[in-house]
């Protein structure tokens, strides 16, 4: 069957290169009709033959800026290798566009790491909120520096103190300490978080944001230490690195088809122990070299007065590498990359295994359908990993949210201006909303409106998120590869690594460091190239007296058409390796010897113990107090059973619920941790006795001042009869049937103030409440 599986998967990949190989002879077509297309655009004296000398003045005008462009943009190049060799002098300071206060260093703990706690000073006029959670981000150590979440002003701590949220960033240095763990750094950011409760003692925990491999990151965090963390975002975080469609998501077939993990321990070896973290940027780039070797550049050539800013301020953090111990990146590799463990509840540290399911906090996932680097299905197929349904997550008190955009790339989930303020701003914006949702899993959804975005979170199932994968049989041959590079790794360990171990001295590690293509690019272009400091002069008498070509030039428009032609023919090459990569991956691993392997290799990880989720202690102990309790258990117990009619979540009623927590006296006396487990335990007993949890309702609210009071903090939280959603105003008149109240006595003042408010709340934003119920 898996043998079955593995032909039709290699069928469709050679259809889809050969669909590719077609298309050569149509990109080529191309190019004329683009032209005939651009012509149009031109003057009107150009559309008809032009003189001899009209021809020439042209090409003057068009050679004379396309050298002065060129100088310019070697000047520009000379400016980013300086940059480099400065930041690498300074050790590679984080790429923060704000001001901080370093507040532990890693290097001074009791495991010694090369991570450090800094605070963000609020720039000015911003105000930090004291009751507000404070936020602690995560960057990605995968190659780059740490600043991305911060290197301008429109980011996530942009938005985290636009809201009023104290900052707090995880920094690194260029340099591992020597022999650190992905353990100790673990233990470090433990740390981090225990510093930051003392200074925040009143505020709540920290909110968690892991960009990319900082999002698995904090997963580790908060599965080691589920007390001490606040919600977590994690963003284009890959987090089951097996999942991706036929024909769209080539990365992960570089392990198998690189050989596991050993190629990582040869180049450690030929690091001295240590490895680049360069060599992770090189294989990014190599995912798109029409940007690498033309586009990037090209735009930078095309647009040189202008673009110079912007090239360099993002090229300071994409070429700030570092490096990282062997033991670290081995870990990534086995437990990640090619293993794949975490997504499986398979990875052990510390010598104990990590269950992503003992977090406790909320979690967002915010993936892109336009993210080549962790399409959605690497982010969200943890879940189903994890938990066969969404009962098991309501049953472990678990809230997960997702949202996943239409378009942005990898890099603009955590760069762009745009996406911070529209999906970051509704993550940041609603952190402390999710916590008021019932355990589930959910999709946030954004409404444009034309005054605002609309946020709603609707329930999701695990078929929902299996829907963004084309199907999960190709797996088998992903644990053949985890099995074959294991393998590998013990023969490499046997008979190639002590050879290459005493042959490396410190200063070969050091040259080879030296020598790897990203580094020799941007050194070679600085001031440490003698030529270059002629060119510095030259562009400097240029921008005195530079003549742009005028827009029209017949010679820059078929300059900009030869342009799109070399960046359409890169993207062909790109398209055309990755179907090779894909068809020879399904052709070795396909095999029927490897699908057994890997088949076993999966049975082996699903052999976990199925657990009924009515015996859960929690579950257990919910369905023993279905008639236990009092006014708060009823209110709480009533607006479940009225989200649950309703079928979604708006975040207005949530803001509400929130609202109503702080302010009524009867959950105002409720520590947070209180609240959370009632708002479980209720959760628990209408998911699992839906007729019972209703049926029971007089139990708990046995007096009419109770059944008052908590029929009119629903409809604070609700709204107005009128305006509820139809199934949540048929369960709420179910619910008044079963709670009669006394006809003679009048509507106590709570009743009226509820009633009051949910009008001014109705009238206000008729669209909310309207859908809040």
């Amino acid at each position: 069957m898996h043998h079955t599986n593995a032909i039709d998967l290699w069928t469709r990949s050679f259809q889809h290169l050969s669909n590719i190989a077609a298309l050569a002879f149509q990109q080529q077509q191309r190019l004329l009709p683009e032209i005939q297309t651009a012509i149009p655009k031109m003057p009107a004296r150009f559309k008809e033959p032009m003189p001899p000398h009209e021809i020439l003045r042209q090409w003057d005008e068009f050679v004379t800026d396309a050298w002065q462009r060129s100088l310019l943009t070697l000047d520009v190049l000379r400016d980013r290798g300086n940059a480099f060799d400065k930041m690498e002098a300074e050790g590679q300071p984080p790429v923060l566009d704000f001001a901080f206060e370093t507040i532990i260093n890693g290097r001074d703990l009791k495991r010694p790491v090369n991570y450090s706690l800094v605070c963000i000073t609020p720039p000015d006029g911003v105000t930090v909120d004291p009751n507000r959670r404070p936020f602690m981000i995560v960057d990605p150590r995968a190659g780059h520096g740490a600043g991305i979440g911060g290197f301008k002003p429109e980011s996530q701590v942009g938005e985290a103190f636009e809201e009023g949220h104290a900052v707090y960033f995880v920094t690194f240095t260029q340099n591992p300490v020597p022999g650190q763990t992905l353990a100790d750094v673990r233990a470090a950011e433990i740390e981090f978080l225990d510093e930051i409760a003392r200074r925040h003692p009143d505020s709540g925990k920290p909110v968690l944001i892991g960009n990319c491999q900082g999002g698995w990151g904090c997963m580790l965090l908060a599965a080691e230490a589920p007390d001490k963390v606040g919600p977590i975002s994690i963003n284009g975080s890959p987090m089951a690195y097996w999942a991706g469609e036929n024909g769209r998501n080539p990365m992960r077939y570089l392990g198998g088809v690189l050989g596991g993990v050993a190629p990582v321990m040869l180049l450690s070896d030929l690091g001295k122990g240590v490895f680049d973290g360069s060599i992770l940027v090189e294989n990014f780039e190599q995912l798109n070299p029409a940007n690498t070797y033309w586009k990037k550049l090209y735009n930078l050539y095309s647009n040189v007065d202008t673009e110079a800013p912007r090239f360099l301020e993002f090229e300071k953090w994409w070429g700030g590498f570092y490096k990282m111990t062997e033991a670290e990146i081995r870990w990534i590799v086995e437990n990640l990359f090619v293993g794949n463990r975490l997504a499986h509840g398979q990875a052990e540290m510390d010598g104990k295994r990590i269950d992503l399911r003992n977090i406790k906090s909320p979690i967002v996932v915010f993936a892109s359908k336009g993210d080549n680097i962790t399409p959605p299905p690497q982010a969200l197929n943890w879940i189903p990993d994890l938990y066969r349904d969404v009962s098991e997550i309501k049953a472990r008190g678990q809230r997960i949210v997702y949202i996943v955009h239409e378009s942005i790339g990898h890099l603009g989930i955590f760069v762009s201006a745009k996406v911070a303020g529209r999906e970051h701003d509704a993550i940041t914006d609603t952190m402390r909303a999710i916590e008021a949702l019932p355990p589930g899993l959910y999709e946030m959804v954004l409404e444009q409106q034309p005054d605002r975005v609309h946020i709603s979170f609707a329930p999701r199932t695990i078929d929902d998120i299996l829907k963004m994968d084309d199907g999960r049989q190709d797996e088998a041959m992903f644990a053949a590869v985890d099995q074959i590079s294991g393998l590998n790794a013990k023969v490499y360990e046997t008979f190639i690594r002590p050879v290459m171990q005493s042959a490396v001295s410190d200063e070969m590690a050091k040259a080879f460091f030296d020598a790897r293509p990203l580094r020799m690019e941007r050194k070679f272009f600085s001031n440490k190239n003698p030529t270059m400091a002629r060119v510095c002069e030259l562009a400097q008498d240029v921008r005195r007296n530079r003549q742009p070509v005028k827009e029209g030039n017949v010679f820059s428009v078929m300059q900009g058409q030869l342009a799109q032609q070399i960046e359409s023919n890169l993207n062909l090459y790109r398209d055309m390796r990755d179907s090779w990569i894909e068809v020879v991956f399904l052709s070795v691993y396909g095999s029927p010897l490897m699908q057994t392997i890997g088949a076993n290799n999966l049975a082996a990880r699903s052999n976990r113990k199925t657990t009924d989720l009515k015996e859960m202690e929690d579950v257990k102990q919910a369905l023993q107090n279905i008639e236990t309790g009092g006014e708060v258990e009823g209110t709480l117990r009533i607006l479940e059973l009225l989200s649950v009619a309703r079928g979604y979540v708006r975040r207005s009623r949530l803001e509400r619920e929130l609202q109503l927590f702080a302010d009524a006296a009867v959950f105002r006396s409720l520590k947070d941790e209180d609240l959370a487990r009632k708002i479980h335990e209720q959760a628990i007993i209408v998911q699992f006795e839906p007729e019972r949890a209703t049926a029971s309702l007089p139990k708990l609210l046995d007096k009419a001042e109770e059944r008052r009071k908590a029929l009119a903090v629903v409809l604070q939280v609700a709204g107005p009869e009128e305006t509820m959603h139809p199934a949540a105003l048929a369960k709420y008149r179910e619910i008044e049937r079963l709670l009669p109240q006394t006809p003679t006595d009048p509507a106590s003042d709570s009743d009226k103030s509820a009633r009051k408010l949910a009008a001014q709340a109705a009238k206000k934003d008729p669209n909310a409440s309207r859908t809040a119920a």
